[in-house]
């Protein structure tokens, strides 16, 4: 059996079990019910869940209130690495003007709450946050919605390289080693490639060639720091005109350019993904240089980000979105890979 195949078998077995106590919704629904009152929200408060991946997320609606809660993952993120989550949140508001979710204290002052229900024998984690209406960018003009992104990703990347952290300050990092190495944030890329695909060996190709082409560019300061990680146009919400940032669960720090990777995350083979990039780019050239060396590691970055993703659908097999991803993402990753080999990656940008 091959490594491929052995991975997806370990992961048929994780969805089975994926109906125990510990992710299923209404155990979830218990945790965030039990700290509510940590902001004095009464516990029959209304509670919708928006999302369940990394984080549960649920609309909590009470005396015409709304908040949304954040019910963390076991084992993902500790304690300093959301409080430094947060801080940067904040300091983006307070210094940068960029409109992040604001976290709402507990009646103990804390940002943070945890709670423990049984079987658990460690607490959960969970933040509140005020509501924000708004919506995504309407994808029929994704050249306008690009141009915006690559603008405040510019403004991020600036406050990242000039902001004083705090001395708690920790956050994972999205280097080779962190998304590939013994240990990879989001799970091995092979254990998300479906064994009825072909292409196993052009993707390990392009992994084998991704890897060069970083280890030349570095990590120098002026293109490795603290970012975002996942600025797609579903983390970008408008209303009337006001843009906020959301969801800086994964920020850390990575290549500054990874986080125009991740903004094409399946759109790797649009058709106009060469104006997609070009859209991003002058976005981030009206507030930020980039020179063409940075420029040149864009198609590396978009396979770190096509592995990454694999790895992530093979580490959470049972979620709607890994489901919708099967098999499919799989053929695209290698679609990508074999145009990346060739050095056709960016479809004549």
């Amino acid at each position: 059996m091959s490594a491929s195949s052995t991975a997806h078998e370990n992961n048929k077995g994780a969805c089975m079990n994926a109906a125990n106590e510990f992710v299923r919704k209404d155990y979830l629904t218990q945790v965030a019910r039990m700290a509510l009152p940590r902001w004095n929200i009464a516990q029959d408060a209304q509670l919708h869940l928006l999302s369940l991946s990394e984080n549960a997320m649920f609309l909590v609606s009470c005396d015409h209130r709304r908040w949304v809660l954040r019910v963390h993952r076991q084992g993902y993120h500790s304690l300093a690495a959301v409080r430094s989550e947060l801080a940067w949140m904040r300091a983006l508001r307070d210094d940068a003007g960029i409109e992040t979710p604001i976290a709402v204290s507990g009646t103990d002052r804390q940002l943070v709450q945890q709670v423990m229900l049984e079987p658990e024998t460690t607490p959960r984690m969970l933040v509140l946050f005020d509501f924000i209406p708004g919506s995504a960018p309407e994808p029929d003009n994704l050249l306008d919605a690009f141009g915006q992104l690559g603008s405040i990703t510019a403004r991020m990347h600036r406050h990242s390289r000039q902001w004083q952290r705090p001395a708690f300050f920790q956050r994972q990092v999205w280097d080779y080693q962190g998304a590939f190495g013994d240990a990879p944030i989001w799970g091995h890329w092979r254990a998300g490639f479906s064994p009825h695909a072909p292409g196993l060996e052009i993707l390990e190709q392009a992994e084998h060639l991704m890897c060069q082409h970083l280890e030349r560019y570095g990590k120098a300061p002026d293109r490795f720091g603290l970012i975002h990680t996942d600025f797609r146009l579903s983390n970008l919400l408008v209303d009337q005109g006001r843009a906020r940032v959301l969801d800086f669960d994964d920020s850390g720090f990575g290549w500054y350019l990874y986080d125009l990777a991740s903004s094409v995350t399946f759109l790797e083979n649009h058709p106009d993904i060469g104006k997609i990039i070009a859209a991003w780019i002058d976005g981030y050239r009206q507030v930020q240089t980039l020179g063409e060396e940075h420029l040149a590691l864009i198609p590396t970055l978009m396979m770190f980000r096509t592995l990454v993703v694999l790895g992530w659908a093979g580490s959470h097999p049972c979620t709607d979105l890994a489901l919708e991803m099967h098999g499919r993402y799989s053929a695209s990753a290698v679609e990508f890979a074999s145009r990346y080999l060739a050095g056709r990656a960016l479809r004549g940008i």
